[in-house]
């Protein structure tokens, strides 16, 4: 597959891209430098490690391939390209939206340019969804480690490549119970990878596919709540208007902007989220990003 180039927005966030693929410090399956980004993933079966060089106003992105794409799974590589940066979601029409907003007015104009960056594919999006339920984030990013050690492949140049469904399938309960994953968590997440890998459950959007078909086919599988749904939108999908109302951190950041004692309930915190449709997405980033001040990628709350 040949290299491409992406063009990056004037006021391109490198650093939150940087923050959010650097989360594992043991490199398993990224790798992070100040300039350059590299990705393992697996397409159709095949290893394949995305390698970006970033600079101000570009990206340079060079596909290294253990074997041979179709033309579909090359397009999937570039798509999982502009997941990885951020270039999904247009931030622009939000902060217009919201700029005389007593709220998120001043949020927009405190985080300009702040994107939400995605996962390279939305298995790997679901996944880390199931993966966080419950849990903190340095826990969550430790058993997702041990999920890509177990189920991945391990690309030509050492860096592993994160599972596919038909990956995952091949694992047991006992293999994911017995690195400290919960039964009921490892349960849900090869419940789901087996709904994928037998076509019962399709994750592509099309025509016959809509984002509300596939969200009522997650709300359907056992151990799969709305929050889990949502933040697959959100990170899989790019979709732009999705209510992570059951978001800890979310309610957090309300309370802290509201002056209140206590966080707003899931109810309340649904309506006030609901004023900002079809914009909920950059909504929910501005409101994760208010608790980092400091201006960094905003990590969302794991619980």
């Amino acid at each position: 597959m040949k290299s491409f180039a992406l063009e990056l927005p004037a006021n391109y966030r490198l650093h939150d891209v940087l923050a959010f693929h650097s989360r594992d410090t043991e490199n398993v399956a990224e790798e992070v430098s100040a300039a350059r980004l590299r990705k393992g993933m697996l397409i159709d079966g095949v290893p394949v490690v995305l390698d970006i060089g970033l600079a101000p106003a570009s990206a340079s992105c060079k596909v290294d391939v253990d074997g041979k794409l179709s033309k579909s799974a090359q397009q999937r590589v570039r798509e999982a390209a502009l997941s990885i940066l951020g270039l999904r979601i247009d931030p622009e029409p939000f902060c217009a939206f919201a700029a005389k907003d007593d709220m998120f007015g001043p949020l927009t104009l405190a985080q300009p340019g702040l994107r939400i960056v995605q996962s390279a594919t939305v298995f790997e999006a679901l996944t880390w969804a199931i993966i966080g339920q419950q849990i903190n984030l340095s826990f969550a990013i430790s058993l997702r480690r041990t999920f890509i050690l177990q189920a991945g492949r391990q690309h030509s140049s050492g860096l592993w490549c994160y599972p596919e469904a038909a990956d995952a399938v091949k694992l047991s309960i006992d293999d994911l119970t017995s690195r400290k994953f919960s039964r009921a968590k490892a349960e849900t997440l090869l419940r789901l990878a087996n709904l994928v890998a037998s076509g019962d459950l399709r994750l592509d959007v099309s025509p016959t596919n809509s984002i509300e078909q596939i969200s009522a086919a997650l709300l359907a599988v056992k151990g799969i709540g709305p929050w889990t749904v949502n933040y697959g939108l959100l990170r899989g999908y790019g979709y732009a208007d999705c209510s992570l109302h059951g978001d800890v951190a979310i309610r957090a950041a309300l309370q802290q902007l509201l002056g209140e004692d206590v966080k707003p309930d899931m109810p309340r915190t649904e309506q006030i989220l609901a004023r900002y449709a079809p914009h909920r997405t950059m909504a929910a980033a501005h409101l994760w990003a208010s608790l980092h001040p400091r201006g960094d990628q905003p990590d969302e709350d794991s619980a």
